[in-house]
């Protein structure tokens, strides 16, 4: 399987994609705890159903010491004992960050002040900036079928 469209050999896609990943390192340098950006990257992925960016984030996250479980517990967070209060937190905003068009209301004032009571103002910037983020690159990869399975993790630097 190929994707309809090489972004990184493509002029405007390739510019685009730097950019952008000139902004993700912003969040990666932040005080947001790593594993909870990979934890929101690997949900927001999965609602999105990019095949890419699950494959990347429970990859590089496993490389960073995630264990097994609390990875394959991802999708069923809310029942799932593995995570902590914080971690729970993240993953509500995430999910409700992400699913915009499926609520009315978009993000409550309920998940955004149970971030708030575990995260300061600058982590609470780069939850919201992380959730923005994942789910460009989840559109864009989606929308050419990029294809998954084949990442290794630090291929992209």
């Amino acid at each position: 399987m190929d994707a309809r469209l090489n972004l990184f050999g493509n002029a405007v896609g390739g510019k685009f994609l730097r950019y952008i990943n000139s902004a993700g390192k912003v969040v990666a340098d932040s005080t947001l705890p790593a594993a909870t950006q990979e934890l929101v990257k690997i949900r927001a992925s999965q609602i999105n159903g990019c095949g890419f960016c699950t494959d990347m984030h429970t990859k590089d996250a496993t490389h960073a010491g995630e264990t097994a479980i609390r990875l394959n517990m991802v999708a069923a967070w809310r029942e799932a004992t593995v995570f902590t209060d914080a971690e729970r937190a993240a993953l509500e905003l995430a999910e409700q960050g992400t699913r915009i068009a499926d609520a009315a209301g978009g993000v409550s004032d309920e998940a955004w002040a149970n971030a708030a009571r575990y995260y300061d103002e600058d982590q609470l910037a780069a939850l919201v900036v992380l959730i923005g983020l994942i789910n460009t690159y989840n559109r864009v990869n989606v929308i050419v079928r990029q294809p998954a399975g084949d990442y290794q993790p630090g291929q992209f630097g």
